[in-house]
């Protein structure tokens, strides 16, 4: 089959649709879908008998209402179509309230104190607006989840809102700056993902990547990632085949997947899709994810996706590329040819520079993470502070309405490359930036602080939010000015913003000291870890935010709140687990059994002749018994350290814990213990290396 074939064929889209629908009920369906209206029962009846059938025809034998709760990953529960008539036979039927509502056990989901334990009931509901799509044998019918009193226990829910109140915000400041064919504005994304393979066999050796998705002890190989040769180099042919295959799957459940490559890291990799809307995007990284992971089982690989599975090289990230559309077709941060002239754009860019400036500690929290943590800050992810990079041009033009002075846009200069033979193109007018968290990139902007293994509903939820508070005070500001007026009004508010909230600009080097000095002059928030920033998330002002739209009840924030909290120190308390468990039954065994040959070497030369010199031994005895020791100590104090942190009962107090006493115990024992592998000879350790796993794929 032709890709053109292949696309979409699992997924009951538009066209299918319009194929399958009767008109009036395809007609009723996009009006629910496009205008965001109530789906009556009779429409959802047709629909699912479409559905049904459709599915059957390729292959379904179940359905499932597939969701995302706030575990970060998908859940569904398989029901057959099969009905059973009596004498044996059976018909396949499928509800039009089967379809709109599924009732999945909540009680044993993340609710962060919403639900008693005891609370079992839960309701899923169909998203008519991301299309179902057949996996595995089952028609997936993506939902929102939410309990029996109506809280949302989702990823999804709180991304509809934010969708529907930046739609809203954002059609009435047009129509106020005199765009009145806009009749709704929807954000898109694109999640560009970072991921590792590594073979199955090595990965089934070591306890510490099946527990917790990262290595906790490995020493560095002679050779890393400092050579450069493995970004954008070519594809290695096992990783190619994987590569193929995994296109053909997205692109069997309409995942637009265009761009792969080798990224920095060895046995490191990107997949990057084209822009859709933002929802869909959503449910297509985490389908995506999943994907990934399955392909690579059948080609004998594992994907990893946490944000740092090596220690000393690269990690994982996934770039948010985020913009906003008009129902027109108009991407409202598209400059155009004349953007210093374009009042529409520079409206919502300075918008958005407030938001990111007001709500930048909720922005560096919707990235927080234990495994991000470990990137953040690094040179090789943006640092922890937000901060919006805009080239040189866009700043010159928004210097120059600060200023007052004339802005004379720069003229396209061509790309002299010194070689005739070239073809000649105009260069951009600007350079990228790749060490800021929040870039402008032309027509987008690109938040590129997320972690891997990152559900991205979360960040986009606060960045619709915080957009949409910023709009709606535009919306305040300008809607009783006289039309006369209203250039002159215009004017000023974007003067106004600018002033007051260019501090979060920073167009230079995010990596260097000197940037984190001057963003704490500028008063700047630098959160370095997720316990810091995770106490912004009740804080008033940002409380106030999401329950004036609408997007989270209080007690829905105090929920995610403790499940944030509690997920970090699961997620370090399981790690220092297995490093203990990997020292006991793995290393320190190793480490004693090559005392043992050496000591045994070691006396074999005394009974030989005293005369024979065992100094070598005896120094390498000496290392390795020191080593022992210390280790052992170490692992004594990781574990009393880790019942303390399992007596304390205040949250944060319990992360913070975690986050500056646990993890210090887990270096200190990775220092020595990656040290003595350097010594032990790799045919007695009990896991596969460094070397091993990342260059002999």
């Amino acid at each position: 089959m032709s890709i053109p074939q292949i696309y979409g064929s699992l997924v009951f889209n538009d066209k299918i649709m319009r194929d399958k629908l009767p008109k009036d009920i395809y007609k009723a369906l996009r009006k629910t879908i496009d205008k965001n209206t109530h789906l009556e029962l009779d429409v959802a009846n047709a629909v699912a008998v479409a559905m049904k059938e459709w599915a059957i025809e390729n292959g379904a034998t179940h359905f499932t209402h597939w969701f995302q709760p706030m575990t970060g990953f998908t859940a569904e529960k398989h029901d057959s179509f099969i009905n059973p008539v009596g004498d044996g036979d059976i018909i396949m039927e499928f509800s039009g309230k089967e379809l709109v509502k599924g009732e999945p056990d909540a009680s044993s989901f993340p609710s962060g104190g919403l639900r008693a334990t005891f609370e079992a009931r839960g309701y899923t509901a169909w998203d008519p607006t991301s299309p179902a799509f057949i996996k595995d044998g089952t028609l997936c019918i993506p939902t929102a989840f939410c309990s029996y009193s109506g809280e949302a226990l989702d990823k999804k829910t709180p991304l509809l809102r934010s969708m529907e109140a930046l739609d809203k915000e954002a059609t009435k400041i047009l129509s106020i700056l005199g765009n009145n064919d806009v009749e709704s504005v929807t954000t898109t994304v694109g999640p560009e993902q970072e991921y590792f393979l590594i073979d199955k066999e090595d990965y089934k050796k070591r306890r510490d990547l099946i527990f917790t998705g990262r290595t906790l002890l490995g020493a560095m190989p002679p050779k890393g990632q400092e050579m450069e040769d493995h970004y954008f180099g070519t594809l290695k042919p096992r990783v190619a085949a994987y590569m193929h295959d995994l296109d053909e799957e997205l692109w069997k459940l309409g995942i637009p997947a265009k761009t792969k490559h080798n990224e920095v890291a060895p046995c490191q990799h990107e997949l990057a899709p084209v822009f859709d809307t933002t929802n869909v995007a959503v449910d297509h990284n985490q389908l995506t994810m999943e994907i990934m992971k399955k392909v690579a089982d059948k080609h004998n690989f594992v994907c990893l996706l946490h944000e740092k599975p090596f220690d000393g090289i690269n990690g994982s990230g996934k770039h948010n590329n985020w913009s906003m559309t008009t129902n027109t077709g108009v991407n409202l941060l598209d400059p155009g040819k004349t953007p210093a002239e374009n009042t529409q754009f520079l409206v919502f860019l300075v918008a958005i520079i407030k938001a990111v400036d007001d709500y930048a500690d909720l922005l560096r929290l919707s990235v927080a993470s234990a495994g991000n943590d470990h990137r953040l800050g690094a040179n090789e992810a943006p640092p922890a502070i937000v901060s919006i990079f805009l080239g040189d041009e866009l700043t010159a033009v928004l210097d120059s309405i600060e200023n007052d002075t004339f802005f004379g846009k720069q003229q396209s200069v061509a790309m002299e490359t010194g070689a005739k033979v070239l073809p000649h193109f105009m260069k951009d007018t600007t350079d990228r930036n790749r060490t800021s968290p929040f870039a402008f990139t032309g027509n987008k902007f690109e938040f590129r602080a997320l972690g891997s293994s990152l559900s991205v509903s979360g960040p986009n939820v606060v960045l619709n939010t915080a957009v949409s508070e910023v709009l709606a005070q535009f919306s305040k500001e300008l809607q009783n000015v006289a039309k006369e007026d209203m250039d002159k009004a215009v004017h000023e508010l974007i003067k106004k913003t600018i002033i007051e909230h260019k501090r979060v600009i920073f167009n230079g080097n995010g990596y260097t000291d000197e940037w984190v000095a001057e963003a704490e002059k500028r008063g700047l928030y630098n959160y370095k870890s997720t316990p810091d920033v995770l106490p912004s998330f009740i804080e008033k002002k940002n409380v106030d935010l999401f329950v004036s739209h609408g997007i989270f009840t209080e007690s829905e924030i105090n929920s995610r709140y403790e499940i944030l909290l509690e997920n970090y120190s699961k997620t370090i308390h399981i790690e220092a687990k297995t490093l203990s468990d990997m020292l006991t039954h793995e290393f320190m065994p190793t480490l004693m059994k090559y005392l043992d040959q050496i000591t045994d070497i070691a006396a074999k030369k005394k009974q030989v002749s005293d005369s024979i010199s065992c100094k070598s031994e005896l120094k390498l005895i000496d290392k390795l018994s020191a080593w022992y020791e210390k280790l052992d100590d170490l692992n004594d104090k990781l574990v009393a350290d880790r019942k303390k942190a399992e007596a304390m009962e205040d949250s944060l107090d319990m992360a913070k814990f975690y986050q500056t006493e646990i993890l210090a115990d887990m270096a200190a024992i990775r220092t020595i213990a990656d040290e003595a592998e350097e010594v032990i000879p790799e045919e007695l350790m009990p896991y596969p290396s460094y070397t091993k796993m990342l260059f002999y794929v």
